[in-house]
């Protein structure tokens, strides 16, 4: 794991820097192109592509495994930024920005991939609110989006285990007993990750001496939950660091939204800025079980490539807006 992923940061960093050298009226002359290339890859995947913990969401190349879904990101944050860096977000502009997000997010929620089509709609959710959108236009939306959600949890769209995964976190164990073999598989996932960060303490057991995580309790711990590894290993100390340094991140992003000098550049900053955040929050919360069991990476620290790129590209795309601010000031 260690090999692959240092591999995937230093190939992450080249591509970081070279996105954040691109002109940005190139990148967005080939949104097009890379939107509809992010529809077929979705739609393949539920065809071609392996299914791992219950989803069917990766393409296998050779020794490697492709999670199209995770440079999608990149693509809807690009297409929204698009359609919604105008003076005034109207009705019109609002449904053409959403379009597009509900192709990309429905060929997710098939697969099934739930902790992923969150992080879409917290990402269009914050891109939609940060635009010159009325105040109207945005009771409007949450309205509507509430009664989505109902009709989603209360319908059959969602299996069994998926409103388990978001339900459990918040009952006692004879409420879990009486959901099923399934709910108590998740319910016992968190609690061994809590009992992980637990014996950590204050200082922690140690790199790579974890007693929960060198005798594999805790479940997928290279990936969605790789913050019990830091809470054991690194204790409170160890874990507070890595979300301080997260925060240094999500400033700088903030920043650079803020003093961006054009509306698209705002807004593509916004969007890296609304993925960073929830990613970060979910996969930690999840990990101390204040947040539902999903599958969701932690950017820059989980394992697999496609996530450690996606979030290099998105850096990137903050380097750029960064960059440009400079560029104006010089015209």
């Amino acid at each position: 794991f260690l090999e692959k992923q240092a591999f995937f940061a230093v190939m992450g960093v080249g591509l970081a820097v070279g996105i954040a050298m691109i002109h940005i009226n190139r990148l967005r002359s080939l949104a097009g192109l890379g939107y509809v290339g992010a529809v077929v890859l979705l739609l393949g995947v539920l065809q071609f592509g392996v299914t791992v913990n219950g989803s069917q969401a990766w393409y296998r190349l050779g020794g490697f495994t492709f999670q199209p879904s995770e440079p999608g990101k990149i693509v809807l944050i690009f297409t929204l930024a698009s359609i919604f860096s105008v003076e005034r977000v109207g009705f019109g502009r609002l449904i053409a920005g959403l379009l597009p997000a509900v192709l990309l997010i429905v060929p997710i929620l098939v697969q099934p991939d739930l902790g992923t089509v969150l992080v879409y709609v917290v990402i269009t959710s914050v891109m939609v609110m940060m635009s010159n959108i009325s105040i109207r236009l945005i009771v409007l939306l949450f309205l509507a989006a509430i009664s989505v959600i109902s009709l989603i949890l209360t319908s059959d769209l969602l299996a069994d285990f998926q409103k388990d995964r978001l339900t459990v976190f918040v009952l006692d164990d004879e409420a879990v007993e009486e959901l099923g073999e399934d709910a108590l598989r998740v319910a016992y996932n968190a609690e061994q990750s809590q009992i992980a960060i637990g014996n950590g303490g204050i200082t922690g057991q140690g790199l790579f001496n974890g007693s929960q995580t060198s005798s594999n309790l805790v479940p997928e711990q290279q990936t969605d939950f790789i913050f019990s590894v830091a809470g054991e290993e690194l204790g409170f100390v160890g874990a507070a660091t890595l979300l301080a340094l997260f925060g240094v991140v999500v400033f700088r992003i903030w920043r650079a939204s803020a003093r961006a000098t054009d509306e698209f550049d705002r807004l593509l900053a916004t969007g890296v800025m609304a993925m960073f955040v929830f990613q970060v929050f979910q996969s930690a919360g999840m990990t101390m079980g204040i947040m539902p069991v999903t599958g969701i990476p932690m950017p820059l620290v989980s394992y697999g490539g496609s996530s450690m790129l996606t979030s290099m590209i998105a850096l990137g795309l903050v380097l750029g807006v960064h960059k440009r601010r400079y560029d104006y000031s010089r015209t």
